[in-house]
């Protein structure tokens, strides 16, 4: 088999891991936007004060949740899906 081809068929084996990981987010999402607030709701993480607020998502993949998340970037990335700006702006220290 090619790279690719192997690459697929890794990928493929753990597709039912990664079906059930995306279901168990799902829960914990909407847990916690239940438990601030719902849609349009912030809260930050301790441990490294990245900043998540509950939006309604536009779909992506075939995976279709009621709730998700955006947020800050963190210390290692170039770029979150919430500005940090909107952030400060709502009252978190950045």
């Amino acid at each position: 088999m090619t790279e690719s081809q192997t690459k697929f068929v890794e990928l493929e084996k753990r597709k039912i891991e990664y079906k059930e990981w995306m279901e168990e987010l799902g829960k914990a999402t909407q847990a916690v936007a239940d438990e601030i607030g719902g849609v349009g709701k912030f809260f930050q993480d301790e441990s490294d004060g990245t900043v998540f607020k509950f939006v309604k998502p536009t779909g992506r993949f075939v995976y279709y949740e009621d709730v998700s998340y955006v947020r800050t970037k963190r210390t290692n990335e170039q770029k979150g899906t919430l500005s940090i700006k909107e952030a400060k702006e709502v009252g978190f220290e950045v």
